[in-house]
């Protein structure tokens, strides 16, 4: 940017206030090597090689350089002075279509917004005009901006011009979302995609913009801007003309701060400290007096994950401390933290943080939900990691497994024993400690295990293997659930007929899949019915697999079946044939019972007769 010159220097008028964002636009491929080296070295190679594509895609967020670097593409293109009449990308010294070119007012370059002009109407003009060549210009360029809201149509009968334009003819798209382009477009187009400028690429943008302004400044107000731009240098340059608005011609700290509602960085290091030491009283206060001072509570979450996952780098990437738009608290504090956390709770406080930002932008009371958050982490940093967990229960069944020994009792908070917090390792032990990990130091929270009253295992179970407890009714199938559910739960019984497809059964374990319909609460309710009538724990899960029919389901298969094979039947055929209009309606399958070894009568199957005794045409027949 060192070669960056106002664009009111090159012909526009002194008078009237122009925005930093347009007068310092970039005008030729030097001012956007700032964050997009890739695409300009490419174009550069083309150009010096005449391989010059018919079509363009410019893709990346907002204020990146899109529009730009279009007009930029169309006045190299078109490039031409009393010694230079090819197209170039050494655009320093003005040509003769480039100042019109860079205001959006040649004749030969057409700026269209696909935003207000969607349909094949708008399309079809451009089909029609590309036939004509150029008024003064070498190539007549099309820059389409935001293609992605063309409708179908538009982009199905621009395809054909655009495979095959005229020689004169380029085309030059740009958009925020690429994905909504047909492929069909994009293979079609040489794409590019801008990237987001990074904070410190911004920051040297931003000084040397306001070297040339002659404005003081401070360079942790101009990272604070560069941080709030998210890579876009648009939105920091707009930022940045607040900010001199805000200060009075000077862009300082604690303006920018109060402008932006941001929280002090090394406040919000002193709240992290706060919170990984487990001191909720400290971060509570530390948070109010953010808050009182102006910051909003979701920025301070914010800026709190922002300062975790820094943390988190530093472990990995040291270098990261050499980043410009990092403060020094955040530099010097944030490597320390790297050295003494473990990434499992660095990981842990980013997941707790995560939810409650999403839990603060839909609260009512967004300060009382930061508080929660904060008081919800402040207790985690007292807790055991999972690994430190794991490895606890694993040392107390080993010692469980070895018996009853010499130990020493468990250490507690004030570095004695204390009787009201026994392990169940202990009660196991028939009330004596056993053996675990040395004390932690005084004051450090421990995780204990604690027998719950009642629940003391009597004599007989001491040193016993606990066996998998069976259920008191057993269950091998859906239909002996539905069973289970007559005369207890009507409505249970009507959805597992109606709505389960099993997968998987054994006992404690159902996985099963939901027909289209099912309640939401139905596999919840389920599992709390079999508990309770079962007397075992049931784990009912949604499988992804198809899972067999529902009984309901199946019950129609059978009797369509039933229905066939008894129209199959040479008999019923014949009664079928000589009565015409009867029909079968259903097939009842009788069951032959024995009593004390003799066989019991069968009755024959009840057929509809009229009142003659008759069957007469159009009766049904019962089998």
């Amino acid at each position: 940017m060192s070669e960056m010159e106002p664009n009111g220097a090159q012909g526009q008028p002194a008078s009237g206030y122009r925005v930093l964002a347009r007068k310092y636009r970039p005008r030729d491929f030097t001012d956007l090597m700032v964050g997009q080296e890739p695409m300009v070295r490419t174009l550069t190679n083309a150009f010096e090689t005449g391989r010059i594509a018919q079509a363009y895609m410019l893709t990346g967020v907002r204020g990146v350089g899109k529009t730009t670097t279009a007009r930029i593409l169309a006045r190299a293109l078109n490039y031409k002075t009393a010694e230079i009449d090819r197209p170039t990308i050494d655009l320093k010294i003005p040509g003769e279509h480039c100042q019109a070119i860079m205001e959006g007012r040649h004749v030969d370059v057409i700026e269209m917004d696909a935003a207000s002009h969607t349909g094949i109407d708008d399309i079809r003009e451009i089909i029609e005009q590309v036939r004509y060549r150029p008024v003064s210009a070498r190539y007549k360029v099309y820059i389409i901006d935001e293609v992605h809201m063309l409708s179908t149509q538009a982009f199905n009968g621009l395809l054909k011009t655009l495979e095959e334009p005229p020689e004169h003819v380029k085309f030059i798209f740009a958009t925020t979302e690429i994905r909504k382009v047909p492929i069909t477009v994009l293979s079609r187009c040489q794409r590019f995609d801008l990237r987001r400028i990074s904070a410190s690429d911004l920051v040297g943008l931003f000084t040397v913009i306001a070297s040339k302004e002659g404005i003081p400044v401070e360079q942790e107000a101009l990272a604070m801007i560069a941080r709030a731009a998210e890579g876009s240098a648009r939105d920091g340059l707009s930022l940045m003309d607040q900010a001199i608005a805000h200060g009075g011609g000077r862009i300082e700290t604690e303006a920018v701060r109060g402008m932006l509602g941001l929280a002090d960085r090394a406040r919000i290091v002193d709240l992290f400290e706060h919170v990984v030491k487990g001191d909720a009283a400290a971060a509570l206060q530390e948070f109010a007096s953010q808050y009182e001072a102006g910051a909003s509570p979701l920025v301070v979450l914010t800026d709190l994950a922002d300062f975790t996952h820094l943390v988190t780098r530093f472990k990995y990437v040291p270098d990261a401390a050499k980043d410009p738009s990092l403060s020094e608290v955040e530099r010097v504090r944030g490597a320390e933290f790297g050295q003494t956390l473990a990434v499992s709770t660095l990981s842990r406080i980013w997941q707790m943080l995560l939810k409650g930002i999403s839990e603060t932008e839909g609260a009512a009371r967004p300060a009382g939900a930061a508080e929660m958050v904060l008081i919800r982490l402040a207790h985690a940093a007292s807790l055991p990691s999972p690994e430190e967990a794991a490895r606890r229960a694993l040392e107390l069944a080993g010692g469980q497994a070895s018996g009853p020994g010499p130990s020493r009792p468990l250490p507690s908070g004030n570095g004695g024993g204390n009787p009201q917090m026994i392990s169940q390792s202990q009660a196991i032990a028939g009330g004596q400690p056993m053996t675990t990990p040395a004390a932690r130091p005084q004051g450090q929270p421990m995780a204990r295990l604690q027998t719950v009253e009642g629940s003391r295992p009597s004599a007989e179970t001491v040193g016993r293997t606990v066996e998998r407890q069976e259920p008191s009714v057993e269950i091998r199938s859906l239909q002996d659930m539905v069973d289970l559910c007559t005369g207890k739960d009507a409505v249970l019984k009507a959805k597992i007929r109606n709505f389960l497809k099993l997968v998987r059964l054994e006992p404690g374990r159902l996985d099963v899949a939901l027909a289209e319909g099912a309640p939401a609460t139905l596999l919840n309710e389920l599992s709390a019915k079999l508990r309770e009538w079962t007397g075992i724990y049931w784990a009912v899960s949604l499988s992804k697999d198809e899972g067999q029919p529902t009984l309901v389901a199946q019950e129609a298969a059978q009797h369509g079946a039933r229905l066939v094979d008894a129209k199959s039947d040479p008999d019923v055929a014949a009664i079928l044939a000589r009565f015409p209009g009867a029909k079968v309606t259903d097939v009842r399958i009788r069951v032959i019972e024995e009593d004390e070894g003799e066989e019991a009568e069968i009755q024959p199957p009840a057929i509809a007769e009229s009142e003659e005794g008759d069957i007469l045409p159009g009766d049904d027949i019962l089998f």
